[in-house]
Parts: structure tokens; sequence; C-alpha cells
């Protein structure tokens, strides 16, 4: 059953979001969306993604920032920021393939801490103005009160980073989650509203898939219908992939990086194969997103140790900067690449995100040629190998690409969409 939210605007002029929320208009008007006559204005395409022609019909539309325009439901879920804090190196010089399997099996058991910045997830709906009746998914941080300082930085962040994504009327990218509003209550806890678009995500869809070949061996009924066709588990990756870096891609032209980019970020309107024609993933989760235009660059508090990496790996100046800082995306969407190219491809508890990180960055320093030798060597691997193995190795070729030690060496997301595997031509 779904309740009204009661909470008024209120003085926050030490809440670094309540100040980007000023910097909106508060919904003292009569205007239908809640919203005052200097509040920002952006185009919005509808919700069918074939719609992408300049004739495409375009809803206005404006930030919400008045609670009283939305209903709160059900809570979803809730979460906070993992930090691993054991992740030691080990030498593998001389192992043969059986020693490094074992080695990499001990990788799955981590020491991993939780932030100390606890987001909590609601279902709800829009019960005002043009939008009535909209879907939407209320992210909740707990504000600086509660959360401190970082707590408050991540919404501003978050918040800051979607405006500016969409205030462009010519060009709103459908694989960004769309933001509807935001608000602060009485209690100092910050809310962003987004449109409702899928609750699965990436590392939702990989964990499905692979928890249905376990059922598929034991003769189980499957999730969701995914059972082993490989071809349409195939064509679904890579769409998958594709929208995600389609939507990293527009962030990049229009100086933003994503900066935690991974399976729990890229949020799914399906997960069954069978409708791969209609699926349009989605990146979410910008709270540390950083601003790259060169006025901006080397400043943020939330993206210090990014510039500071930057200088470690000899990039001093402005456009050094910007480059290294692209291509460290790059990185992170590379790994999500491994990620959906074994997960889904494996058994359930065969491989995790973690332990494939350190099998690829440790065990063998980023050197694919090796790691497709050491995949071989192991047949519960065996589909994820023939997958990366399409077109004459075209997705050890890209991912080679995308995890280049020399950062100078990676490609941009668009050079990454453009090529042979992600644009499936090898299928």
């Amino acid at each position: 059953m779904m309740i009204s939210l009661f909470h008024s605007h209120h003085a926050c002029s030490t809440s670094r979001f309540c100040r980007k929320l000023s910097s909106f208009g508060h919904g003292e008007s009569a205007s239908p969306f809640g919203v005052g006559p200097s509040k920002i204005r952006i185009r919005l395409k509808r919700r069918n993604p074939s719609l992408r022609s300049s004739t495409a019909a375009l809803t206005v539309m404006a930030l919400m920032t008045d609670p009283n325009y939305f209903q709160v439901g059900r809570l979803v879920g809730s979460y906070g920021f993992m930090n691993i804090t054991s992740y030691s190196s080990f030498q593998t010089e001389g192992m043969s393939t059986y020693d490094r399997i074992q080695e990499v099996d001990k990788l799955r058991v981590q020491n991993v801490g939780e932030g100390q910045v606890k987001i909590r997830i609601y279902e709800g709906r829009v019960i005002q103005g043009r939008l009535k009746g909209t879907n939407v998914l209320f992210k909740v941080y707990p504000g600086r009160i509660t959360g401190g300082t970082e707590s408050d930085l991540m919404a501003a962040n978050e918040l800051g980073s979607h405006a500016s994504l969409q205030e462009d009327p010519r060009n709103i990218c459908e694989n960004i989650q769309f933001l509807l509003g935001a608000f602060e209550t009485i209690t100092g806890e910050e809310w962003l509203a987004f449109r409702n678009d899928g609750k699965f995500s990436a590392a939702d869809y990989a964990k499905f898939a692979s928890e249905n070949i376990s059922k598929g061996l034991s003769n189980s009924s499957p999730i969701f219908g995914l059972g082993q066709n490989w071809k349409a588990r195939r064509y679904f990756v890579i769409k998958l992939l594709n929208g995600a870096m389609n939507g990293l891609a527009y962030m990049h032209e229009n100086d933003r990086l994503h900066q935690s980019l991974g399976p729990s970020s890229v949020v799914m309107n399906t997960v069954i194969e069978r409708d791969e024609a209609v699926l349009v993933p989605r990146l979410r989760d910008l709270a540390f997103s950083v601003d790259i235009r060169y006025s901006a660059i080397g400043d943020g508090p939330l993206s210090q140790d990014l510039w500071h990496r930057a200088t470690s790996a000899g990039a001093f100046a402005p456009f050094e900067k910007r480059a290294f800082a692209i291509a460290d995306d790059i990185y992170e969407a590379g790994f999500l690449f491994a990620y959906l190219a074994f997960v889904p491809f494996c058994e359930a508890g065969i491989i995790d995100g973690i332990s494939l990180q350190r099998l690829l960055e440790s065990t063998f320093r980023l050197d694919l040629s090796s790691v497709r030798e050491y995949c071989i060597a192991d047949d519960r691997l065996a589909e994820a190998v023939k997958f990366l193995d399409l077109g004459n190795g075209a997705g050890w070729e890209l991912l080679q690409a995308m995890l280049n030690p020399d950062y100078k060496q990676r490609p941009i997301a668009q050079a990454v969409l453009n090529h042979r595997f992600m644009t499936g031509a090898v299928l």
C-alpha cells in the first residue's frame, strides 16, 4: 500500500544536495510539475526506444522538486558500498595450469567491509501533473545529518550528473537511467526519483543465467525461462554490452565519467533472452561521476583518487589527465565485459567478479592470450571461451584492448562500439 510524502521544503543551506537542488527552483508555482518558473526544462523522448529519428515525439518535462507529487511504495532493498580490505598478490610464475586453477579457487574468499553510506530503494509513482501514473524508483541517501559529508557529496553529485546529462533537449540517451525529480525531507534525507524502467541489473541477469546452467545440469526448471540456448545468450549479452557502452560513450561525449561501472550499475528492462529485441540496458549509480571539462580537471572531493592516479601514471597536463580519466572508465568497462563474457556462460559458483578480476590482473598481469590458454584447460569455462573466440578471437582482441596496461593504448568508447564483436558482426 502506498503512502504520501508529507515532508515540506525547509532551509538547508549547509547541504550540498540542497544547494544543488535550489539551483533548479522549488515547487511554488502552478506548474504541472510542481516547479518554479526558473526551473531547468528538458525534453524527454517517449518511452518507446524505437523513436530515434529527429521527428520522434518529445515530451517537455522538468525535474520535480516537490515531494507531494510522489507516493512512496514498498521498500525494495538497501545496500552499502563495498570495500575490499584484503587484496594480497601472489606469484604464479612457473606454476602449472592445474596449480593456477587451485590458486584462483582460493581467491573467492575475500575480506570485505561495507562503507558508511547506506542507500535505500523504494518503489513509487507520480500522483500529480502530466506524468501522473509514471512508475518511480526512489534512491534515498541518509543525508549529511546521518550519513555525514560523504553521503551529501554523493547525493549532490548524482543529482548534478543526471541533470547535466539530461539538459540537451535534442539528445537524451536511452541508455542512461532517467531522473524525474529530487527533494530533501525535513529529516535531512536526500531522495532521487528515477523513472522505473526495470528492477533487475546485469549482475542479477548473470546470476540467473549461471544458476540456470546448474539447474539444467540437474534437470530442474529454469528461472525466467533462461535455458541453455547459447546462441540466444550470445545475442543477448552482446546487446547488453552494446547498450552499456552506448551510455558510457554518451557520458564521455558530454564530459562525464561514470567511475563506478560494474554489473550492478546497469539496469535492464528484461532479463528474458527471447525478449532480446526489446532489451534496453541503462547506466545508473552516478554518485561518483566526474566532470571532465577542462575547467574541472583536478577538482572534486570525490575524484581526488582519480587525479592522483593520473599524476602517478605520468599525466600532468589537463589534456593528459582527461585522456587518463576516460581510459580509466574504459578499463572498468573492460571488467564489465569480462564479467558478462564469463559469469552467464558458467555454472553457478565457478567464477565471480572478484575472482575474475584477480585472475586477469594478478595471475596473468592482463595478458589475455595467457588467460585464454588457462581457460581452455578448464572445461567449466568452455562456453565463455567459445563466446570470446567468435570472429577468430574478436572477443579476446577487444577485451585485451580495453584492459591494455598502457592507458594511452585503450580505445575510446565509440571505438569499442564500432568493434566487430560489439556490433554483432561475429554472430
